[in-house]
Order: C-alpha cells, then structure tokens, then sequence
C-alpha cells in the first residue's frame, strides 16, 4: 500500500469510475428501472462486475433488453439528477489544483455520464465511455463497438492511450469493479473503492482500498 500511497501523492492523471464510484448508483441499472426492466438487467451488471462474463457481453445483453432510444435518454436525464459520492468534488477540485488531469472512464453510457462531468467541471473531451447509435427516429440501433470502454480489458486501453498522447508518467485509476483493476498495469497504480459497494474480488486483490474518497483526500496533504 505504501507504494500506492506514493504514486497517488506524485500522479499527473487520475482516471476514475463513473457507476458506484463517481456516482453512487449503476447508471444502467438507473436507467434500466426508470424503463421499467430493471431486474434483468441487473443480474447483467453484477455479472460484469463480478468478472463473471465478458464486459461486451453484458453490455450488449443489457442494451438489448433497455433498448434505450435517444428520446428515452434526454426524458431520463431530465427527471435524473446524478447521484454523486460523497467528497467526489473536493477530491476532484484538490486534484485539479494539483494540476493533475481528471478523466471519467466509464463501461457506462456517455450520455448518461456526460452530466456528471458538468457538474464536476471535468471537459468532455475527457470522458472515455460507450456511445449509443440510433436509427433515424430515435430507436435504439446498437452500441459503437469501436469505443475501448465497451469490451474487457477497454480501460488499460484508454490508459495506454493517454500516456502515449500526453506522456503521463504516474497514472492511477480508481474504481469499484474488475474491469477497474484490470487497468493496473499499465496504470502505475489502482485505488479500490468501495464507498458504495464493496466488490469481494476486488477488495481481495487491490493493495490499497478505500471506503471513503476523504482517505484520499487525506493522502494527498
């Protein structure tokens, strides 16, 4: 834990969950019981999760049981406000006066996502997540599989990318699932977080795991 600790207190990008990490909800399963199918679809995620399945598999049941259309997007963003975890935004602004990069890397929805990053003042040019294609009244067509964050093994994908293009030296990536910890290489380190649910494999094989983004907070002073 100890060499965690150092690399959090010298990184220059920090790469964080969206879906029980960020936010405090699955903002798939959210969406998924504001349509009305949300049973289904949670057995999907806890799955994914869980690292049960492959990530695109889920992804791709889930989609077709929400069968999201654009209308059904913009309604639920109106009547959902996101959830965030408590400290996410004093622990983004101590980053940010850090100069360190903040980015959102999410198996989630980026439209669904993009709001968060409003409110957390993270530009959306750094929001790394799955893109929705619909037919030309709206209906929900597929998912752009092309995107890393909608396969297993997307998030070191979006990692080695940005330290390729920007020539990050101390990455970490902080989040609540398997697909999280996946990242770590080529991410220098990988902070578990179970504030809002505690994942046991994750718990069990991260070096550093915390509950509450003030014992980050805490690490940086």
């Amino acid at each position: 834990m100890d060499q965690m600790m150092e690399v959090w207190k010298i990184a220059d990008c920090v790469c964080f969950d969206v879906d029980s990490t960020v936010c405090t909800d699955e903002g798939i399963d959210v969406l998924a019981e504001f349509l009305g199918v949300s049973e289904q679809v949670k057995e999907w995620t806890n799955k994914a999760m869980n690292g049960n399945v492959t990530f695109q598999e889920a992804l791709a049941a889930r989609l077709d049981i929400i069968k999201p259309s654009s209308q059904s997007i913009t309604k639920f963003n109106e009547f959902h406000k996101p959830h965030l975890t408590p400290g996410i935004r004093e622990l983004v602004d101590a980053l940010k006066k850090r100069d360190v990069a903040v980015y959102l890397v999410s198996g989630g929805l980026r439209e669904i996502i993009e709001p968060v990053a409003q409110i957390l003042d993270v530009e959306k040019k750094n929001i790394f997540a799955n893109r929705l294609k619909y037919y030309y009244d709206g209906s929900y067509a597929d998912f752009d599989a092309e995107q890393p964050t909608s396969r297993s093994q997307g998030k070191p994908k979006v990692i080695s990318i940005l330290k390729e293009k920007y020539n990050y030296k101390n990455v970490v990536m902080i989040g609540d699932g398997a697909t999280d910890m996946e990242a770590c290489p080529p991410a220098e380190a990988f902070i578990g977080f179970g504030g809002n649910v505690v994942r046991e494999k994750v718990q069990q094989n991260a070096k550093w795991f915390v509950t509450s983004f003030d014992d980050l907070i805490q690490a940086l002073v």
